[in-house]
């Protein structure tokens, strides 16, 4: 049923788009506030949909999901929404802040444990010795890869235990400069962010165990760039979009 509820969703984006005439997006500026986790990633879809689109200039807002609808809801000038999870999308939804029909779900991630380049850890239950003090974790009410975490590190029994040596930070992002500056022992990031610095951290397993990693992105209800904002989801989901996402790691939803 998800899949057929985007496609559908591509079909009334790509139709509302091209109802519009260029000349309709000329001059238009619009902003984009995206999951932190996406940085590297959309600033290289930005380059490319500005190209596309000279009539249009993109700029980015990057910090946790939670943080980011937050702005939202208090009245920020944003025109397209980018969530690292379907729940804060939901969120959205419910605050009224977002044009529902338009959200479809454009990549997928996984969520994996990190440690600093030469660590002697090899699996999550390393992370229950006395040699690991501290490890660094998105603030689950706000970041959902810290939610994610949460969620398997409960399912392995593991989060009571290790909540004592927890560094709680405020995007996946900041969790990733943590291990890469080897302030702490781990930590939980994506994939895609331990791929940005693969040399300076080592990715230790896969963690299993929560709710898939998927992205959703929507068109905020108060944009006055309607037009521009739907140009953005469309070459987001077109073929040069999604081999930038790709490239970057992120797969398909």
């Amino acid at each position: 049923m998800k899949t057929l509820r985007n496609v559908v969703v591509l079909m009334l984006i790509f139709a509302a788009v091209s109802f519009w005439s260029s000349a309709a997006l000329a001059d238009e500026k619009i902003i984009v506030s995206a999951a932190a986790s996406l940085t590297d990633a959309f600033n290289q879809v930005g380059k490319g949909f500005d190209k596309s689109n000279p009539g249009v200039k993109v700029t980015f807002n990057f910090a946790a999901s939670g943080p980011l609808l937050q702005q939202i809801i208090q009245g920020a000038p944003v025109d397209v929404f980018a969530s690292a999870d379907i729940k804060t999308m939901q969120m959205a939804r419910l605050k009224g802040v977002i044009d529902y029909p338009t959200v479809v779900n454009f990549a997928g991630n996984k969520l994996v444990l990190v440690a600093p380049k030469g660590t002697a850890l090899k699996s999550l239950k390393d992370l229950l010795g006395g040699s690991v003090s501290r490890i660094a974790v998105g603030k689950p009410e706000t970041v959902p890869a810290g939610l994610y975490t949460k969620e398997a590190l409960r399912k392995a029994g593991m989060w009571s235990v290790l909540k004592p040596k927890f560094i709680y930070a405020d995007s996946v992002r900041q969790v990733l400069e943590y291990v890469s500056r080897g302030e702490v022992d781990a930590g939980f990031v994506y994939a895609t962010d331990a791929a940005v610095v693969r040399n300076k951290v080592k990715v230790v397993s896969d963690v299993k165990g929560h709710k898939p990693v998927v992205y959703p992105i929507g068109v905020v209800s108060s944009t006055k760039h309607r037009a521009a904002a739907l140009s953005f989801i469309k070459y987001l989901l077109s073929d040069k979009g999604r081999a930038i996402l790709a490239r970057y790691g992120f797969s398909k939803p």
